[in-house]
């Protein structure tokens, strides 16, 4: 069965950003959370609560159908695989997510994808996410 990262109890979240970095170190080979699948921001301000915005795994992305060279390829589970080799750095991709979960990576012209692949979750030091089974 495919996996799929989720968001549970974000309440526990303390804005350590280390699933930022994690994800920028191993998936971009950046250090800079904003190379990062997954963004982690206060809302309402400093005394506020931490919230996430990370690809909801759609069955029918946005992003995907509107990529004109092919680029984006559903997933199993859900979301989207992208075939660097195909994108020409349109954005249509960036402006087709509606939750705003797809940024782009000016140095690489290429768009920022989650893949679901749990590193995130893995180094949680609160659990607030966590890789959860869906049907295929």
């Amino acid at each position: 069965m495919a996996k799929v990262l989720s968001t549970g109890d974000m309440s526990k979240c303390i804005g350590c950003f280390t699933c930022m970095f994690v994800c920028a170190g191993a998936n971009r080979q950046d250090h800079s959370i904003q190379k990062s699948c997954i963004k982690i921001r206060t809302y309402g301000g400093i005394s506020g609560k931490f919230v996430e915005t990370v690809c909801h795994a759609c069955r029918e992305p946005a992003c995907a159908e509107v990529c004109p060279t092919g680029a984006l390829t559903l997933r199993k589970g859900g979301g989207v695989i992208l075939s660097k080799k195909k994108c020409m750095g349109c954005r249509r991709c960036e402006s087709s997510c509606l939750i705003k979960a797809v940024d782009f990576d000016e140095d690489l012209n290429l768009p920022i994808i989650c893949h679901h692949c749990g590193l995130c979750a893995r180094y949680c030091p609160h659990e607030c996410l966590s890789m959860d089974e869906v049907p295929d």
